[in-house]
C-alpha cells in the first residue's frame, strides 16, 4: 500500500523542480533569437535587406536592422529575464511576419526530408512550426513569469506577471488543499 506522504513528496518535488522551467525556456528562446540575429549580422544586414526588398517590404534596410536588433537585444533580454513582457512584443512581431511571409506557404512542419544522399540528408524549406513554438514559449514566459535568477525578479518587475504562475498558485493553497 502506498504511503500517504509519498504523493505529497512527489508534488513538492515537482513544484521545486518546475520553478526552474521558465529559466530553461528563457535560455533556449534567448539563444535561438541571438543565433538568428547573429546569422543575419554576420552575413551583413545588407544581404538580409536584399531579401526583404525582393519580398517587397517597405524600407528594407531599416527593417533589416530593426529585425537584427530585435533578435539580438530581445534574445539577450529574454536570457537575462529582463523586461520579458516588453521585449516579447517586438519578438512576437518578428515571428508573425516570418511566419506569414516566409514559412506559411511551406505548411506546418519545420522538417521536410526530401532525400538521403551520400552527402547526407537533404531538407526542404521549413514551415511555421518553429515560429509557433517560439511564440508559445514567449507567451508562457509572459504569463508565468521569467522564473528564478531573472533580472525582472531582482528589480521587482516580475511580480506583476508572475502572479499568474501555477507555482505561486500552488504555494497559495493551504496544506489541506494540497493534500497534506
Amino acid at each position: 500500500m502506498p504511503d500517504r506522504h509519498e504523493g505529497v513528496w512527489e508534488l513538492s518535488n515537482r513544484v521545486a523542480v518546475a520553478q526552474w522551467a521558465p529559466m530553461v525556456l528563457r535560455l533556449f528562446v534567448g539563444f535561438g533569437f541571438i543565433a538568428h540575429g547573429f546569422a543575419k549580422l554576420s552575413k551583413g544586414p545588407g544581404a538580409f535587406a536584399a531579401i526583404l526588398q525582393a519580398m517587397g517590404a517597405p524600407a528594407p534596410h531599416a527593417l533589416a536592422w530593426l529585425t537584427v536588433l530585435t533578435e539580438l537585444l530581445g534574445g539577450f533580454a529574454v536570457m537575462l529575464g529582463a523586461f520579458v513582457w516588453l521585449v516579447s512584443i517586438p519578438m512576437a512581431a518578428v515571428l508573425v511576419v516570418a511566419m506569414l511571409t516566409v514559412h506559411l506557404p511551406y505548411g506546418f512542419s519545420s522538417i521536410k526530408l526530401i532525400a538521403v544522399t551520400a552527402a547526407g540528408a537533404q531538407f526542404g524549406p521549413p514551415g511555421y512550426e518553429v515560429d509557433l513554438l517560439y511564440m508559445a514559449c514567449l507567451l508562457a514566459l509572459v504569463l508565468g513569469g521569467p522564473g528564478p535568477l531573472a533580472v525582472d525578479g531582482l528589480i521587482g518587475r516580475g511580480g506583476r506577471h508572475s502572479r499568474w504562475s501555477w507555482i505561486r498558485w500552488l504555494d497559495a493553497l493551504s496544506p489541506e488543499q494540497r493534500g497534506q
